[in-house]
């Protein structure tokens, strides 16, 4: 039988990333055409650096399962 918590978590991880990446692609390029390379260089940039709290967010969240995790055992 398979795990659906682990098929729904990794379902909605690739649907999250999926859905970033086509955003980004899609801000990318209107800024490209509207703007120019050198704008679309500087947006890519401030979206980078505003999805970074996200991933430090995830990755605190991350850590703290595994150490969790790790203590059940």
């Amino acid at each position: 039988m398979r795990d659906l918590r682990k098929y729904a978590q990794q379902t909605t991880l690739r649907l999250v990333f999926g859905g970033l990446l086509v955003i980004v692609i899609v801000a990318e390029i209107l800024i490209a055409i509207f703007y120019g390379r050198e704008a679309a260089l500087a947006g890519a940039f401030c979206i980078l650096l505003g999805l970074l709290p996200l991933f430090l967010i995830w990755l605190l969240l991350w850590g703290l399962e595994w150490i969790v995790r790790r203590t059940e055992k």
